[in-house]
């Protein structure tokens, strides 16, 4: 298998902690793509049409893509509990809760990055952290239970995005005022797959 990916993508760190977490990070080749939203990397574009990343090209199926595809993917071939049945539908929806929080983040970087000076429209950058504000109120009052109790991939994508927002937002000082969910993303934080897939070290 070959795991397409590309920088600090919170995305791919996300099949990155799956990869370790299930022990499987040496069963994939991992392929660098330079890519971006305006000009995808054509090796991309074959495997993901939509050309994003991460991408995991098969052997033996075709390509799949989508970081909850891969990562439920690689938990169901490693057998490894990380989507466990008795709670399945927390789980996803802590998952899903934690990519919108990345969704909205990362539209916050490419409105600066890709857009003139110019043409940036504010109001709608505060939006997007409107929304990732209402979904970090939301972990620390409502799923905190959830948080601190055994490892599913709600807890992997929560600890991803929280170590976006540290990356690319700092001055949006997220803890503030969520000292429940600060308190947990300090302890998860040190977990060896976090820390091997730190990606101001990458």
């Amino acid at each position: 298998m070959q795991l397409l990916r590309s920088g600090p993508s919170p995305f791919v760190r996300k099949v990155l902690v799956t990869l370790h977490e299930t022990d499987q990070y040496d069963d994939v080749e991992h392929v660098n793509v330079a890519s971006t939203p305006l000009e995808p990397d054509s090796k991309l574009i074959a495997a993901n049409p939509v050309g994003k990343i991460p991408a995991l090209v098969r052997s033996d199926g075709p390509t799949i893509y989508d970081s909850r595809v891969i990562c439920r993917f690689l938990d169901a071939r490693a057998k490894g509990g990380l989507y466990p049945e008795n709670r399945i539908w927390d789980t996803l929806t802590l998952e899903a809760t934690a990519d919108g929080i990345l969704d909205a983040a990362v539209l916050m970087v490419y409105e600066t990055r890709f857009r003139p000076e110019d043409m940036v429209m504010m109001p709608w950058v505060e939006g997007q952290w409107g929304k990732v504000s209402r979904a970090l109120d939301a972990l620390n009052t409502r799923w905190m239970s959830h948080l601190n109790g055994r490892l599913d991939m709600g807890h992997i994508a929560v600890g991803c995005a929280l170590g976006y927002l540290d990356l690319r937002h700092p001055v949006r000082s997220w803890r503030t005022g969520r000292d429940g969910l600060a308190d947990w993303f300090e302890s998860f934080s040190k977990r060896d797959s976090m820390v091997a897939t730190d990606p101001a070290s990458l």
